[in-house]
């Protein structure tokens, strides 16, 4: 094959799939740039009248739950657009995504049943966010580690101690925690 049938073949593909697989692409980029926007100015009001019935009007609490959650939500919604707009464009390279599915599927079932800890993670990350029990950028102390939240999702919550190392603790582990950083009369 020579380049000039190569070039031919290749517009041929682009005229007929490789416009669609860029617009894919791009309603993907469109989507997940709408889903942001759409998180953020939803949380702030969610967040806002969560204080109200709990009566916390602090401004930095109030900054860093929103920052908090707008993080897990922006990142879950750009995984599944994302995770969604490949299963679209596998089709036109030619790889059916049927088996990809079934695989998947399959694959997922054996994950859930042999990663236990691994769902636990994920489900003490949701009770952590929605119970406001830490945020980013407080002073926490679980799992034999004191230190401030740099980074918090379903998976993980990252601490750094006072020495600057930064600790990775899978959300699953932390059984009891301690906020520093709040008093009794912010509950």
């Amino acid at each position: 094959m020579n380049f000039q049938n190569f070039l031919q073949i290749f517009i041929l593909w682009f005229f007929s799939r490789g416009l669609k697989v860029i617009f894919i692409l791009i309603g993907a980029y469109i989507t997940a740039h709408f889903a942001k926007i759409f998180i953020c100015k939803m949380i702030k009001p969610l967040v806002k009248e969560s204080s109200k019935v709990r009566g916390r009007i602090d401004s930095k609490t109030l900054e860093q739950r929103e920052k908090t959650l707008e993080g897990v939500f922006i990142s879950t919604s750009s995984l599944i657009i994302w995770v969604i707009a490949t299963l679209m464009i596998l089709p036109e390279f030619g790889i059916s995504t049927t088996p990809v599915l079934a695989g998947s599927g399959l694959v997922g079932l054996a994950i859930g049943m042999g990663s236990r800890s691994l769902i636990q993670d994920y489900l003490s990350g949701l009770f952590i966010l929605l119970e406001d029990q830490y945020r980013i950028g407080e002073e926490v102390s679980f799992a034999g580690i004191k230190g401030k939240v740099k980074d918090l999702n379903l998976r993980r919550t990252v601490l750094e101690d006072s020495e600057g190392t930064i600790h990775y603790i899978p959300n699953g582990q932390i059984k009891k925690a301690s906020n520093f950083s709040r008093k009794k009369e912010d509950l």
